[in-house]
């Protein structure tokens, strides 16, 4: 047999090491065109435990370095309420912003990128000059779930835009007392309702194929966001509204009042669950594994991956943080995968390492946790799109968007009254009058028109971003001819001296989140009371509640001429006078029982003491020029 040349077996030789090394590089959770499961397997196998700690950390940006993310392998970083990059920050500013802290991620060995989250709960309101839709009390009046999946969608760009892949909502809260100051937060007390509104999620990741697994999470690409239903499970049932406190229910209230919405969410393909700072009979949330484990992740066969609220197993203890070695042991037991720390990470790290090599923690529930934050990443694309870019950035606070809101804040007004007697209506308002007065706090204060969550975590009165006020709706829509005056708080003198065709008292509740929200008296102000008494006393009056719940009226309500719930609008006070001057007609209707006194509470459609001012589902109508 005839030797092959030198120059032949050095080839030969070179491309068998070319074709070894390309094996080398080769990395099976690399290759997109992999199973998910496969990816998932491989990278798993690949991984340190210190790697897969760090992926079941999630930060805040406050403590957020490209060093930190590369030191510590940190999974998720977040932006807590007001955690911004600056209070007028652009969407490119966001953009280079998420894109610094992931270069972090991508210099790590095994290039594992971060996942950034935000809070968007009425669109990105978070972020200055974007569109903030109504309270989610506001779209549960619409009864529109196509409405409420635009929404989704048009949130999901607005996020996008500005970078981030993540949203914790939606809240699928049941509120069964509006004492809670989470309640805007409530589409509404019936589950039925809450259920219809699940549809906001295939509006934020996507419109799931009917052929997918049930439990899977599913995106449907870069202009989608993962979504998160929250707060499991019964946060909307605390004795007497109190936030973070205990819901006494029975096995079956539970699973028929609170635990619906979560069957609907999960068949729609949620990637994220948000576990509740409640409890129920007791028993924390944050630390019941039957619930979370048995009955959400076995039972219901979720398979995408469960994080805690903020400090959330913090507050597993009394006082909280007492016993953090217990906290962790118990949250991450439960079945918790990913822990909101937000700041003190590394005592998380450091702890929960300890309680694994020790075997306190088994490695199985680590690699379940970390199985479940991986196969999420591979579902979002996060692997191949690790890095944002500016082609979004003109989806934030379009006009587009801007209309969408309009159309919801028309919808989700609610009339209440019109007219001492109904063939005398109010409502609708002439447009032509020779001069009319606006009045009230939230009158031309986008600040208040918005609520809590809005730039700031607890909201802010005044000019706080972008937006059209009430008042300056009414300016828009009134004939040019017709004189508008804006007085905040009128006296009685000021009242006689001025003849007005009638005057529009717009008054509500100050900005407010979580706790700071809890009311046991559920009254407005003083000073929006005696707006009302001052105003109505000496001119025809149309009264607009903007509200995150149904708040004490009753006394006042004779002195009324016109009544109108219109919640927490958000920025696009235009939809309010579209419908007071008629070019659209009220439609809105309860999604919450208008109590008389607070005595009665709780107090929801279906109590064998049901007595109410206004029953759940009522609205009066009207008729529009324009049809939505």
């Amino acid at each position: 047999m005839a030797k092959a040349p030198p120059f032949f077996v050095g080839i030969f030789a070179l491309c068998c090491w070319i074709a070894v090394a390309a094996n080398a590089d080769y990395k099976t959770y690399q290759d997109p065109k992999k199973p998910i499961n496969k990816r998932v397997k491989d990278l798993l196998s690949r991984m340190t435990l210190e790697e897969k700690i760090g992926q079941m950390t999630q930060i805040d940006k406050l403590v957020t370095s490209a060093d930190v993310l590369k030191k510590y392998y940190i999974g998720s970083v977040l932006s807590g309420g007001g955690s911004v990059p600056s209070p007028t920050a652009s969407p490119e500013t966001w953009v280079d912003m998420v894109n610094g802290y992931q270069k972090g991620s991508l210099s790590t060995r095994l290039k594992i990128p971060m996942l950034y989250g935000i809070d968007a709960v009425h669109g990105h309101n978070g972020v200055y000059k974007a569109t903030i839709f109504p309270h989610n009390v506001g779209l549960g009046a619409t009864r529109d779930p196509e409405l409420v999946k635009r929404i989704g969608a048009a949130t999901a760009l607005e996020v996008r835009a500005t970078g981030i892949p993540y949203v914790f909502a939606p809240c699928i809260a049941v509120c069964r007392d509006p004492r809670w100051g989470r309640c805007y937060e409530s589409y509404s007390e019936d589950p039925k309702v809450v259920r219809s509104m699940t549809e906001i999620i295939s509006g934020l990741q996507g419109e799931i194929p009917s052929n997918s697994r049930k439990g899977v999470p599913f995106l449907a690409g870069q202009e989608k966001v993962l979504a998160t239903a929250k707060h499991f499970v019964g946060d909307g049932g605390t004795t007497k509204g109190m936030n973070e406190n205990n819901t006494l229910a029975s096995r079956h209230g539970l699973l028929s009042i609170h635990m619906p919405a979560y069957y609907d969410s999960i068949i729609k393909g949620v990637g994220t669950i948000m576990v509740s700072y409640s409890s129920w009979n007791g028993v924390k949330m944050h630390a019941n594994r039957d619930l979370i484990t048995g009955f959400l992740k076995n039972t219901l066969r979720f398979r995408g991956f469960v994080i805690s609220d903020w400090q959330g197993i913090d507050r597993i203890t009394t006082p909280e943080h007492a016993n953090y070695t217990y906290s962790i042991i118990t949250g991450i037991n439960a079945g918790i995968d990913m822990i909101m720390v937000p700041y003190n990470y590394t005592e998380f790290i450091d702890g929960l390492t300890l309680l694994v090599k020790n075997k306190v923690i088994p490695m199985s529930r680590i690699d379940d946790a970390v199985t479940r934050i991986l196969r999420v990443k591979f579902t979002i694309g996060l692997f191949e799109h690790p890095l944002a870019d500016y082609s979004m950035v003109k989806h934030l606070g379009s006009k587009e968007h801007r209309e969408i809101a309009r159309e919801a804040v028309r919808k989700s007004l609610v009339l209440l009254k019109n007219g001492k007697s109904a063939d005398k209506p109010v409502l609708p308002l002439p447009k032509k009058a020779s001069k009319i007065l606006v009045v009230g706090s939230h009158a031309n204060n986008i600040g208040n028109q918005c609520g809590g969550w809005t730039i700031q975590w607890q909201g802010q009165t005044g000019n706080v971003t972008v937006g059209t006020t009430i008042l300056t709706a009414i300016k828009n829509t009134v004939h040019p001819e017709t004189k508008v005056v804006f007085n905040e708080n009128p006296d009685s003198k000021f009242l006689k001296l001025n003849k007005f065709s009638y005057a529009v008292v717009v008054v509500g509740e100050p900005p407010y989140a979580e706790t700071f929200g809890d009311s046991l008296n559920l009254t407005l102000p003083e000073s929006g009371y005696s707006t009302i008494k001052n105003v109505c006393a000496s001119v025809k009056c149309v009264v607009v509640l903007i509200t995150g719940r149904p708040v004490v009226i009753g006394p006042y309500l004779a002195q009324i001429d016109a009544l109108v719930a219109a919640w927490l609008p958000g920025t696009e006070g235009q939809g309010v006078a579209d419908v007071l001057y008629g070019d659209y007609g009220f439609s809105g209707k309860l999604p919450h029982t208008w109590f008389k006194s607070v005595d009665q509470l709780p107090m929801n459609v279906g109590d064998p003491h049901y007595d109410p001012l206004f029953p759940f589902g009522f609205g009066l109508t009207t008729k529009g020029v324009k049809a939505d």
